[in-house]
């Protein structure tokens, strides 16, 4: 989609969008059309719903001022409109002319009382939050509807200043490929995104001077991740471990690791999962899609700070070579496992990529994404990702990113008790408890393990929101690249210098 900063012009047409306030307060654009129609707008919502609400539509046909649909957009209380609900508001727009199956459409930016943002930071953020939700995956369809296709394809945005509007959204345009990088990762198909083709796509980001490169199962095997290895074993697709490095800060300023959990496709393994939703296993590689589109965007937008990235990337698969419940296995540290569940895989590959991280790059933080539990998603619903930390300055971090961008997180707890729970008989630990009691929390102490003194870690277990049955106003049904801008907010806000 085109978007273009405009002047306001001697008059409008064609399918326009302006706003109004909360309790129906229509601002400088809506008000001077009212009075040119003799109050027809006034009128039309007499009896009607509409209030001015954040988000509320109402959709006007003549009578408005040269325009040939007017579309009123609720902004709500001028306290209320920040970034995120900006964003938001271009998103309503981008859906509801999708709806109408309209190619154009023009958005008047007023200023708004008791907002903090200037009317140029208000147009930017809405054009992203459009380009955010005019977003489909659709390329395997051939036979498509032409309803059900994405009809938008050029935004125009009103303000005064469209000069400052381009140069603000110039700094976030970034996050749009970065966003829609993971969200294409996480919607492909297992036949289609296997290990060694995730890597291969990562490898685009040397474009954006991102160093890449991947370990293959023998130069893993030699560096003694024998846990990652045995989740892949059973796949006759090699398992690949991805690292990315971005070192644009100063020279002396340790790294901060960001590690994503690849499992391409999960069956269960041995422990083989029900088949009703087994489709959905796709995007278990959620947290590394979202690893290496935080890559894309800290890069695209040539960040001050050093980032490595490491994606531990398998498939697993019950064939006959397949790991067994009951087997036991060594880790890169050194430390032992009992594979109990051979369908708890996704810690049994992360700590090996934790420790590689750790030894390898020495660094001042280490926050890993994954898709790592059901039990996270009976906990919180899918509004919100579990947050597990041996760091309050680090939890604390993150929850402030998320809070700003819309990406909430939730602390969870860890302690001596839980931890308890993973004590194995014949080896240093299982993979799993005995029970389903605390099932996020076991597996977060999982990986407290394998986390080296000193360190401060997150663990975010973005099950329950790497993919939506419903969307919102700036992510459409399907994956939503959660965990892309908060982890570029993370490192935007507190590692760059």
């Amino acid at each position: 989609m085109k978007v273009e900063f405009s002047a306001f012009p001697k008059a409008f047409s064609g399918n326009v969008a302006v706003f109004v306030a909360a309790e129906k307060q229509f601002l400088a654009t809506a008000n001077a059309i009212d009075s040119q129609a003799g109050g027809a707008l006034t009128r039309a919502l007499g009896a009607g719903r509409f209030t001015g609400a954040t988000g509320q539509t109402a959709t006007i046909l003549g009578q408005s001022g040269g325009a040939d649909r007017l579309l009123l957009l609720g902004v709500g209380k001028g306290r209320e409109l920040d970034a995120r609900a900006a964003e938001g508001l271009g998103g309503v727009v981008a859906a509801e002319a999708n709806a109408a199956g309209h190619k154009a459409v023009t958005v008047v930016v007023d200023p708004v009382k008791g907002s903090r943002l200037t009317p140029g930071q208000i147009a930017a953020r809405i054009a992203l939050g459009a380009q955010l939700r005019n977003y489909r995956f659709d390329r395997y369809k051939t036979k498509d509807k032409p309803e059900h296709k994405l009809s938008l394809e050029q935004l125009t945005v009103v303000v005064a200043g469209p000069a400052d509007a381009r140069k603000v959204y110039a700094q976030l345009e970034p996050t749009i490929d970065a966003v829609f990088m993971t969200r294409d990762l996480v919607s492909e198909p297992a036949n289609v995104l296997y290990p060694v083709e995730f890597a291969r796509r990562a490898r685009e980001l040397t474009k954006l001077g991102v160093k890449v490169e991947v370990l293959g199962e023998a130069e893993m095997k030699k560096l003694g991740m024998h846990v990652l290895l045995g989740v892949g074993q059973g796949s006759e697709r090699e398992s690949q471990l991805l690292v990315m490095r971005w070192m644009n800060g100063p020279k002396d300023q340790a790294p901060v690791a960001l590690i994503g959990k690849g499992v391409c496709f999960d069956t269960g393994g041995i422990s083989l999962k029900p088949a009703g939703g087994m489709e959905d296993m796709k995007w278990d590689m959620g947290g590394a899609g979202a690893v290496t589109g935080a890559m894309k965007l800290i890069a695209g937008r040539k960040a001050k700070a050093n980032v490595v990235a490491i994606c531990a990337l398998v498939e697993n698969m019950p064939d006959g070579n397949a790991q067994r419940p009951g087997d036991v296995v060594k880790s890169m540290s050194g430390q032992t496992v009992e594979v109990i569940n051979t369908d708890a895989e996704g810690r049994l590959i992360l700590c090996d990529a934790m420790w590689y991280a750790q030894e390898k790059f020495k660094p001042q933080a280490m926050v890993e994404l994954s898709t790592l539990t059901g039990a996270i998603i009976i906990s919180l619903g899918h509004e919100r990702a579990g947050l597990f930390s041996n760091n309050t300055q680090l939890s604390n971090r993150l929850r402030a990113a998320g809070s700003q961008i819309g990406e909430k997180l939730w602390r969870m707890p860890l302690g001596p008790k839980y931890d308890k729970l993973i004590d194995s008989e014949i080896a240093d630990m299982k993979n799993v408890s005995n029970g389903r009691d605390g099932g996020s929390i076991t597996a977060a102490q999982f990986l407290q393990r394998f986390v080296q003194e000193g360190v401060a870690w997150a663990h975010i277990d973005i099950a329950g929101v790497a993919w939506s049955g419903k969307g919102d106003n700036t992510t459409p049904k399907g994956a939503t690249a959660y965990g892309v801008r908060l982890l570029d907010k993370l490192i935007a806000d507190n590692y760059e210098r």
